[in-house]
Parts: structure tokens; C-alpha cells; sequence
């Protein structure tokens, strides 16, 4: 039985050369995730093996990898989780910081209705005041003068543009009367060009 055997400085070359491949291997997939943290993204196993140019067989098989990407994704739940939190107590606080912002807007405008009612009253009160000083006569009185000033308004509305109308035939008359007269004078001046 003659069996074929691979003598023993091929084999150690090749398993030395697997290491380093292995070796060489985590470290894209630790620089992988160096480079998914700091650009923020989601570590999954999908992203690493993406961005690690492996294999996900290589990254479950693998134990550092997979103990890498397993504690990669423990911190990332960690921070995903505390900035979750983070953001519900900062959200919480703008509703409470809203809602102390309303009652403080509604107390001000109860504040402000309330100074409007009395002024409305004290108003109101004067306006009553001043209606019990007119008597009914003199109201009538008032509203009788009233229509016979307006009545007069109109009337000398009237008269004054009749007068402005009458004023500008007159200036008319004045200006044709004037030319009429430079004419006869120039006739009387120069008795030769008339015939």
C-alpha cells in the first residue's frame, strides 16, 4: 500500500498561510467596524461582512470575528437605546416646557378678559350716565337743529356752486370783452389797415 503523503514543510506553509489570511481577515472586519461606528451606521452582521469583504460564514465561524461583531452590536444597542432615551426625556421635556408655557399664556389672558370686562362695564355705566342727562325733549330739540343745519348745509352747497358757475361766466365774458377792446384799439391806432 503505497499511500501519498504531503510532506510536512507543505502543510505547515499552507496552515501558516491560513492564519495570516484569518489573521489578516479580522482585521478588515475589526477596521469594518472602526468605520461603521464612526459614520454612525447600523452594525449588523450583513454590513460588516459587506464592508469587511468576508463572508457572513467566515464571521459566524470565526470566533474573534464573531465575538467582535457580537460586542459591536451589544455597544450599538447600548448607545441606540441610551439615545432612544435621551431623546423621549428631551421630547418630554418641550411638552413640558409647552404646557408651562400655555397655563402662563392662559392665566395672562383670564388676566386680560377680566380687565376688559370691567372697562366694558365702566363704560357702559358712562354711556347710561349720559343718556339720563338728555331729556326727550331736548333730544328732540337736538335732532330738529340737526336736520335743519343739514338742510341749510345743502342749501348753500347750491348757492355756492351756482355763484362759482355765474363767476366763471362772468370771467368769460370779461376775458372775450378785453380781447374786443385790444381790437377796437388797434383799429383806432391804425385807421389806414381797417379799409
Amino acid at each position: 500500500m503505497n499511500t501519498s503523503t504531503v510532506p510536512e514543510p507543505r502543510t505547515a506553509a499552507a496552515l501558516a498561510a491560513r492564519r495570516r489570511s484569518t489573521a489578516t481577515a479580522v482585521g478588515r472586519v475589526h477596521d469594518a467596524l472602526t468605520r461603521l461606528r464612526r459614520d454612525g451606521a447600523p452594525i449588523s452582521v450583513a454590513a460588516v461582512a459587506r464592508r469587511a469583504n468576508v463572508s457572513r460564514t467566515f464571521l459566524y465561524d470565526n470566533p474573534q470575528a464573531r465575538a467582535a461583531v457580537s460586542a459591536a452590536m451589544a455597544d450599538a444597542g447600548g448607545q441606540r437605546t441610551q439615545r432612544l432615551a435621551d431623546h423621549d426625556a428631551e421630547h418630554e421635556a418641550t411638552w413640558r416646557e409647552r404646557a408651562l408655557n400655555a397655563e402662563d399664556a392662559l392665566k395672562t389672558a383670564r388676566t386680560e378678559v377680566l380687565a376688559q370686562r370691567t372697562r366694558i362695564g365702566e363704560l357702559l355705566g358712562q354711556v347710561r350716565d349720559l343718556e339720563s342727562e338728555w331729556t326727550e325733549e331736548s333730544i328732540q330739540r337736538i335732532t330738529t337743529e340737526n336736520t335743519t343745519l343739514k338742510q341749510r348745509v345743502r342749501q348753500l352747497t347750491t348757492d355756492n356752486r351756482t355763484l362759482d358757475e355765474r363767476l366763471k361766466a362772468a370771467r368769460s365774458n370779461i376775458r372775450f370783452q378785453d380781447r374786443r377792446i385790444a381790437d377796437l384799439e388797434a383799429r383806432l391806432a391804425d385807421p389806414e389797415s381797417v379799409t
